[in-house]
């Protein structure tokens, strides 16, 4: 299993920042890079919480997403083709004095299969810094979305 930690200061707020990751309409990959819009699908959607099925590259994860607390949002693997069920993503929004927010990703990789072990392991040694480079993207993205809606 492979984890990764990634951190990085915006000055979208917390509610900003949730706003973005949980826009599941057309155009997510301008956020997300690594979400295709011909990949997404949602399944049920609530005030906090979301089934939806995302990715890219011929590598789909079916996701939990809960929100409940606006500032752990927590993403839970329920299916996908390559990863297990151990896999998910836990974002962490902490408002700073000086009105930054600074974001805390921790990433899960379980490989349930032969692809998926094969990507755990590319991940886990050459993969960290485009998944870095991708993180630090989506943040980017949606600070420059939430600086434009103001």
């Amino acid at each position: 299993m492979a984890t990764f930690h990634f951190k990085q200061t915006t000055t979208a707020t917390p509610a900003q920042f949730v706003a973005g990751l949980t826009d599941f309409g057309p155009g997510r990959a301008e956020l997300f890079p690594n979400s295709a819009d011909d990949y997404l699908k949602v399944h049920d959607q609530g005030a906090t919480d979301a089934d939806v099925t995302e990715g890219s590259g011929g590598i789909w994860e079916r996701l939990r997403y809960d929100w409940s607390d606006p500032q752990h949002v927590v993403l839970t693997t329920t299916d996908s083709n390559a990863w297990g069920r151990n896999s998910g993503h836990t974002y962490d929004l902490t408002p700073q004095p000086d009105g930054t927010t600074e974001v805390e990703l921790v990433s899960v990789r379980e490989g349930k299969n032969f692809k998926g072990r094969f990507l755990e392991f590319i991940l886990g040694t050459v993969g960290k810094g485009k998944l870095k480079g991708a993180f630090e993207a989506s943040v980017k993205a949606i600070e420059a979305r939430g600086s434009s809606a103001s």
